[in-house]
């Protein structure tokens, strides 16, 4: 048995806490938010986040992160990813340099346009385990069947969460290629917001699939100028998340882009959807990589556009179809 501190009290969190309360583990989580503390301890459940999935009593909730971190084996970071930073600062104080630290947020950071585990190392000094893959809360607090990958600059590090977390209903896969596993889960948010915006644009099936494809040719160009694999972006990590997330109605991506598509602004679809929309970050910050690196990303490019420079819809798609002739690589 472990003693494990998961970091923020989403659904996220919450699922993959659940999981390893299941295999006797003990698990404490942190809250940002002292009155997200008491509903959940009061009602057993996060009704806003993952409504219907009861918590066990067993489990501990706390608003103070010494007290979560005290003699922990694993921290589990799972808050958004404008909040890494801050969040792994705050706990540099509070952890013992042996804690194995595992990142399950999915993004990149505006500004130095770095991957979450490259802050969390730059914050903590400790080597971080990225937890990424085709993987909605809603299922694997349900037990419904997912496949993950875990990946590290210390692999051994890996192999220790992959068995950690492994079940009969939550398979996980190692891969050494950090970046491309960051990058995948990253960049197929961006992706999603587009596939939420034809479906909001009331666009069908075609149109989804060749986002998709497309997309992940953007996705593997940029990764692969980045130092990543590019069989990476094949894999779970790459177009299984971005096959779940551009096409299920559990993702707030995708139902993001589709109030952009009918016409709200991202503000207004970001407040309607009332969850953390990673997309909308991660496209300003995937852009600026795009500019650094000089790969042509021309999806990117339309949905920056359209996001931040308010170009509309309509008229970025048909400039996005009618680009000069090429053969598909």
């Amino acid at each position: 048995m472990k003693k494990i501190a998961v970091i923020g009290a989403g659904s996220w969190g919450l699922a993959l806490g659940l999981l390893l309360h299941e295999k006797n583990n003990e698990v404490i989580f942190w809250c940002y938010k002292e009155q997200e503390k008491d509903m959940i301890l009061q009602c057993r459940e996060h009704k806003r986040c993952l409504p219907g999935i009861k918590i066990p009593i067993e489990i501990k909730f706390t608003c103070d992160l010494k007290e979560a971190l005290t003699d922990v084996d694993v921290a589990i970071l799972a808050v958004p990813s404008k909040a890494i930073r801050e969040t792994a600062r705050k706990m540099k104080s509070n952890i013992a340099a042996n804690t194995i630290v595992v990142n399950v947020s999915k993004g990149i950071e505006d500004g130095t346009l770095l991957c979450l585990a490259e802050v969390i190392e730059e914050e903590l000094g400790n080597s971080v385990v990225v937890l990424s893959g085709p993987s909605h809360a809603e299922e694997v607090a349900r037990h419904i069947p997912t496949t993950v990958t875990v990946s590290s600059s210390q692999m051994n590090k890996a192999y220790e969460i992959q068995e950690l977390f492994m079940n009969q209903y939550f398979r996980v896969y190692t891969n050494d290629d950090l970046i491309g596993v960051e990058l995948g889960g990253a960049l197929k948010n961006v992706i999603a917001l587009a596939a939420g915006i034809v479906e909001g644009m009331g666009y069908g099936d075609n149109t989804k699939a060749a986002l998709i494809t497309r997309g992940i040719a953007e996705m593997t160009r940029l990764g692969v100028a980045m130092g990543g694999k590019a069989s990476t972006f094949s894999g779970l990590t790459g177009i299984g998340d971005l096959v779940v997330t551009c096409t299920s109605g559990h993702s707030r991506n995708r139902r993001a882009g589709e109030l952009v598509g009918q016409g709200l602004t991202i503000e207004e679809a970001m407040e309607r959807v009332n969850m953390v929309v990673e997309g909308v970050p991660t496209t300003k910050a995937a852009y600026g990589l795009m500019q650094k690196y000089q790969v042509e990303m021309p999806i990117l490019n339309a949905i920056y556009s359209v996001l931040f420079e308010k170009q509309p819809v309509k008229e970025t798609i048909d400039c996005l179809m009618m680009r000069n002739k090429r053969d598909e690589h």
